[in-house]
């Protein structure tokens, strides 16, 4: 990680952000949404505005077998499968044209390789969760009674914007290890002619898709991503969602004391929602061919009761 010539934060700025970055209390006591509240409904509308081409990609990264238990049952004509004369739909155990397959899945989606989204209550500092609820509320049979997955069932609907940071730095990627700072952050804007505003979803491109495209491993222990130091930045200018093409931290973060800072900082003082492990390379050839670098952004959990998050399938709309 380049550091040289930075003026870094210490190990204490980073835990006093807990305090100094924290939304607790700022929407109400009762609040699961966090830095969600940006995205009104004016946000909304201007986000709609950002459709200029009518063009939409995916953001997300195809769920593959291996990363998933599944089993699939096929049946290729209904009247054979056992029970079928019982079966209470008219006709079923007659129709011989009529099959069907479907699938029971499992599935870990935190970690290195699905792109997923982070609510609030998927990371506790000394016990507590956003907004100061206790991790207590997160059951290991029932899941969380608070800022779960759930609390954004209406969707996340807002202005994205794309930083390509490997770009900035005129690298086809980022080594792992290397973290993107605030200067990056805005240099990519003035490079890029977009100012990141209030309520929009920021997604840093770090290159690791393209890796990731040419047969290279997801993040790990080592890895491309946001600095800590971003964080400051972010609450300033009232983000409200923020990605990356990692798993989100720069790893090492250089901070002994700190497991994932950003993850910690972010979700539990913050509020601050997180896309990890976007396919962005689709999202990048599309701004440079159009010359746009903003466009409507639309996320939809599923809806899995109490769950620290979803996966999901990121569009952005030109």
């Amino acid at each position: 990680m380049t550091t040289v010539g930075r003026q870094l934060p210490t190990q204490d700025d980073v835990l006093g952000y807990f305090e100094t970055l924290s939304n607790w209390g700022r929407w109400g006591d009762d609040d699961e949404l966090g830095t969600l509240n940006h995205i009104t409904d004016d946000v909304r509308l201007a986000a709609a505005r950002a459709v200029r081409h009518g063009r939409s990609v995916s953001c997300a990264w195809e769920v593959a077998v291996p990363e998933m238990e599944r089993s699939t049952t096929t049946c290729p004509c209904a009247a054979d499968m056992p029970g079928a004369e019982d079966m209470p739909v008219p006709g079923f155990h007659n129709d011989r044209r009529w099959g069907f397959s479907h699938e029971r899945l499992g599935i870990m989606f935190h970690g290195n390789t699905i792109t997923h989204v982070d609510s609030p209550c998927h990371i506790f500092w000394d016990g507590q969760t956003y907004n100061g609820r206790s991790h207590s509320l997160v059951d290991t049979e029932t899941g969380s009674d608070w800022a779960a997955v759930t609390a954004a069932a209406n969707g996340i609907v807002t202005r994205g914007v794309l930083l390509d940071i490997a770009g900035v730095r005129d690298v086809p990627w980022l080594e792992p290890g290397e973290g993107v700072f605030p200067e990056d952050l805005e240099a990519a804007e003035r490079r890029q002619g977009v100012r990141v505003g209030s309520g929009d979803a920021v997604l840093i491109r770090t290159g690791a898709g393209r890796v990731r495209h040419g047969g290279g491993e997801a993040g790990g222990i080592t890895q491309a991503g946001w600095h800590v130091s971003c964080l400051p930045w972010l609450r300033e200018r009232e983000v409200a969602l923020i990605g990356a093409d990692t798993p989100q931290d720069v790893q090492p973060s250089g901070y002994e004391d700190v497991l994932m800072p950003v993850h910690a900082v972010s979700l539990v003082a913050m509020g601050l929602w997180m896309l990890d492990n976007c396919d962005l390379e689709e999202c990048l050839s599309t701004a440079t061919e159009l010359g746009q670098w903003d466009f409507h952004l639309a996320v939809a959990p599923v809806r899995f009761a109490g769950t620290s998050g979803s996966p999901v399938n990121p569009i952005a709309t030109f």
